[in-house]
């Protein structure tokens, strides 16, 4: 045969759009390692985990902390100290296996961590940062309610003065590691505002019912939270946390995380797509020589790698101190919105075979439909571009 009749070697999206040119070596070594730890320690059993609605959390945790993953991004207090891209590659490393996992190491270091290391006491510090690090203990993130969600200025969970001690009363909804954490970080309404409350789950009148029936984001451990009474030293609150600023503030980190994070689902599904059309024959040849699959190849790569240049684009002015939460909903709103489109197409690809468990892409897709609307839904987002295109909050 001549070498002008064989086919051409094929390229993966990344290597079309030459990412890794764009990274430094330690970049590329943090997302090295982490892409080897989920083929290790997650992508042989995350399909049953999600089959079965359940994750080995704690034992996950402890492997997760023993690289370096939890707070990876924190300085001090036992954490990594990483730059904020790494963190992010990693991010996409962790939902390239499961948006779960994503999520627990999310919670864990960009809300429940990161609130203590941000606006905690020197002893909050030192007593829960360095065991969170190591996945010897686990957080949680008290923010959102049955009946507020996207308004948590509406919040009702309260903590009122008893003596030098606090009461705290309410009910948090949709918690990520809420029934495994040991501690913590609650939100509640007091005399001068909104507050930060650092709460040990074995503290009485504190419970967190599992939530289950899930659909979606069933390899993670969601859970309310119920506090009935929860009495609390004074040293319990958050001395550097005032109004809603704080819980803001973390939300966002979080939020950075899925900019980075919602790619790595859409390259899973797009790379299982790619393999999958190159065998799977009809009309005597594979679907990956048609025009309209090669179309749809086209488009999904086009917009997973414009979503890869726009996070990359937001972790380097992260690293720089510049960068402001409208840009972050930039990067959330347009990330996860293609990312779950990508997963819908891929599915189309695969045919029937893309709703088996045999393969990820249903199992991607329907963790993203969470992941489009927690922390903050895809409407939020566009709202908040909207203000800071026009100078008018369209909120009420």
């Amino acid at each position: 045969m001549s070498t002008s009749s064989q086919r051409p070697a094929s390229m993966t999206p990344d290597q079309l759009f030459a990412i890794d040119s764009l990274l430094s070596e330690e970049e590329k070594e943090v997302r090295g390692t982490v892409r080897a730890m989920m083929d290790k320690h997650v992508l042989p059993d995350v399909a049953q985990w999600y089959e079965d609605g359940q994750l080995p959390a704690r034992e996950l945790a402890r492997t997760l902390g023993e690289v370096g993953l939890l707070g990876m991004h924190l300085q001090g207090y036992g954490c990594a100290g990483t730059s904020a891209t790494a963190y992010g590659l990693a991010c996409l490393e962790l939902e390239a296996a499961d948006s779960g996992i994503r999520s627990l190491v999310s919670v864990q270091g960009s809300l429940a961590m990161f609130a203590i290391h941000a606006f905690g006491s020197e002893a909050h510090k030192e007593q829960w940062l360095p065991r969170m690090a190591t996945g010897e203990a686990i957080g949680c993130f008290g923010l959102t309610e049955p009946d507020h969600g996207s308004d948590p200025a509406g919040m009702r969970t309260t903590a009122r003065r008893d003596g030098s001690d606090w009461v705290l009363n309410g009910t948090k909804m949709w918690i990520t590691n809420g029934s495994i954490s040991d501690v913590a970080v609650v939100w509640a309404r007091t005399e001068e505002g909104i507050r930060g409350f650092v709460v040990p789950t074995d503290t009485p009148g504190f419970s967190a019912p599992e939530i289950e029936r899930k659909m979606s984001l069933r390899a993670s451990v969601t859970s309310e939270l119920v506090l009935r009474d929860v009495r609390l030293p004074a040293e319990a609150m958050l001395p550097q946390a005032r109004g809603l600023s704080g819980p803001l503030r973390c939300l966002n980190e979080a939020r950075f995380g899925i900019v980075f994070g919602a790619l790595g689902s859409a390259r899973t599904c797009l790379l299982t797509a790619l393999e999958y059309a190159g065998t799977r024959e009809q009309f005597d040849r594979p679907i990956a020589g048609f025009q309209l699959t090669q179309a749809k190849f086209a488009d999904m790569t086009l917009e997973y790698g414009k979503g890869v240049l726009l996070a990359l684009h937001l972790g380097r002015r992260k690293d720089a101190g510049g960068l402001a939460h409208q840009q972050v909903s930039l990067g959330k709103l347009n990330n996860v919105r293609e990312s779950l489109e990508i997963a819908r197409t891929c599915r189309t690809i695969l045919g029937a075979s893309g709703i088996s468990a045999e393969y990820p892409v249903m199992r991607h897709a329907n963790n993203l439909e969470s992941v489009l609307t927690y922390e903050g839904t895809s409407e939020m987002h566009a709202l908040v571009i909207g203000q800071a295109l026009t100078g008018i909050a369209a909120f009420r």
